[in-house]
């Protein structure tokens, strides 16, 4: 299906959510391009030694969760795109050294985490495997290992690392090694988050709190509690880990034994309550590191502050206190955020998901406050200064993205998913209308889009496109995934 995506245009009107029911049915002042674009931002975080190559090894990219890809996407070049049916919702797509698609899935129906390896040349569903049931983010984050093995955490709080091989009867997904995580994930716990660090440890976080890591070549686990939820995923760089609870940051580093050990611990302002287009009562975001030097420097995440959340940096090697905090998406009367950033160089990019209206929420979540909002979209950036003492904001759009953006540092484009249409519950799964989006990071202007599709079957659901190194950008959505290339 060739579409042609024009340059120029109006602007249309960003983990993970994944389990679904079915049945739930101006711009301001910005300084002017570079002559390369692409090289205004970057550098990316160094390559993580235990995950397959930076780009494509996680959700958000990398293990530092900086959004960012060293990939050029489809660009603003005329486009195909095709949609693998899996009836599930996709919110980790990763891509291995082979060339291998790797999604991690969980059906519509039953709510079962699914890995399914998809064909690079067409898309199609090559093998899938079906993993014992969890709870509805333990079929969210994974990340790809350096020998294109899937990391992910089992209904049985099992860590697993499934490969794929070809055998006589065609592909087939297996578990190569399977580590019991046992005491340390208390009864009734969940893994939420997982990524490993530079002394291949397994770093994972519960929804209860916990915070661990797993030595696979020993079975060793160490684990600590906060007390405090988690809901997001965590992120690694060397020496760092940081996890978001719904009450505070955290770094941490692993003692000698791999014990995890708190560097320092940064409250921020939950708010009143969870917001509508949120899925939990504190910050929607993953922690992202990124910097001018090493991409290392800084780590931020997003509050829950009402009516606007803030954009929090701190210094890695500093501690608690944070370089700035500057209300973001201001160009709304209210703003909030479930999705990661997007964090490169000096400059971090946030979306707006308030009243974005998902059809499924984690078990317990309370009830937001408003009960239901519009939602309005928007994105902005905001630029850490070249001293490193404070943050301003350089552009607001409009843009109603859908998904989850993601920066190439390549091509100098920000790829997602806009809606157009009513965006209300009913409206995104029956009449919105997606569009595969490219926005200039330089000044937020929209350089065009194409449409894919109306419906709950090209809903993105606030979920992150992928870009493989031949430049296909594979989005999940809430019943598959789509693959954008250059027609």
């Amino acid at each position: 299906m060739p579409f042609t995506l024009p340059a120029g245009g109006r602007f249309a009107a960003l983990a993970f959510t994944l389990a679904v029911a079915f049945s739930a049915a101006g711009l301001g002042g910005s300084p002017a391009a570079a002559a390369d674009p692409a090289a205004q931002f970057g550098p990316q975080p160094p390559q993580n030694p235990a995950t397959a190559a930076s780009g494509a090894a996680t959700m958000h990219g990398d293990s530092a969760s900086s959004g960012t890809t060293p990939y050029q996407g489809p660009g603003t070049a005329p486009v195909n795109y095709s949609r693998t049916a899996l009836a599930s919702a996709c919110p980790t797509v990763v891509v291995g050294s082979d060339g291998y698609v790797i999604s991690l899935c969980t059906t519509i129906f039953g709510q079962t985490p699914t890995v399914h390896l998809l064909d690079p040349a067409t898309g199609a569903d090559l093998a899938s495997l079906a993993l014992p049931k969890g709870s509805l983010f333990g079929g969210v984050y994974a990340y790809l290992d350096n020998d294109n093995r899937l990391v992910a955490v089992d209904g049985n709080n099992n860590l697993l690392r499934i490969g794929h091989l070809r055998t006589a009867n065609g592909w087939a997904l297996r578990v190569e090694q399977s580590t019991p995580l046992g005491s340390a994930v208390p009864a009734g716990d969940n893994i939420v988050g997982l990524t490993p660090d530079w002394d291949g440890r397994v770093w994972f976080a519960t929804s209860g709190g916990v915070i661990g890591t797993v030595d696979t070549s020993t079975g060793t686990v160490h684990g600590i509690s906060t007390g405090e939820g988690v809901q997001n995923s965590i992120s690694t760089v060397p020496g760092h880990t940081a996890v978001a609870t719904d009450h505070a940051l955290y770094l941490l580093s692993a003692a000698p034994d791999g014990t995890p050990t708190i560097t320092w611990r940064a409250p921020y302002d939950r708010g009143p309550a969870r917001k509508p287009g949120q899925l939990s009562w504190g910050t929607g975001t993953t922690p992202s590191f990124f910097g001018p030097g090493n991409g290392t420097e800084y780590v931020t995440i997003v509050d829950n502050a009402d009516p606007h959340g803030n954009l929090l940096v701190y210094r890695a090697d500093g501690g608690p206190d944070p370089i700035c905090r500057i209300p973001v998406l201001t160009q709304n009367t209210r703003s909030g955020t479930e999705d990661a950033v997007i964090a490169s160089g000096r400059s971090v990019f946030v979306t707006n998901t308030y009243g974005y209206p998902y059809p499924a929420l984690p078990e317990g979540a309370p009830a937001s406050r408003p009960s239901s909002a519009d939602f309005d979209g928007g994105l902005t950036r905001i630029d850490v200064n070249a001293q490193g003492t404070g943050c301003a904001v350089v552009w607001n759009s409009p843009v109603k993205s859908a998904g989850l953006p993601r920066l190439s540092l390549a091509d100098g484009k920000i790829y997602t998913v806009s809606v157009t249409g009513p965006t209300g519950s009913a409206g995104l799964n029956t009449f919105a209308q997606y569009h595969h989006t490219v926005i200039d990071p330089a000044t937020g202007a929209q350089l065009g889009s194409a449409y894919l599709g109306i419906g709950l079957v090209y809903n993105p659901l606030q979920m992150r496109g992928t870009t493989a190194p031949d430049g296909t950008l594979y989005q999940g959505t809430e019943t598959g995934v789509v693959r954008i290339s250059k027609r």
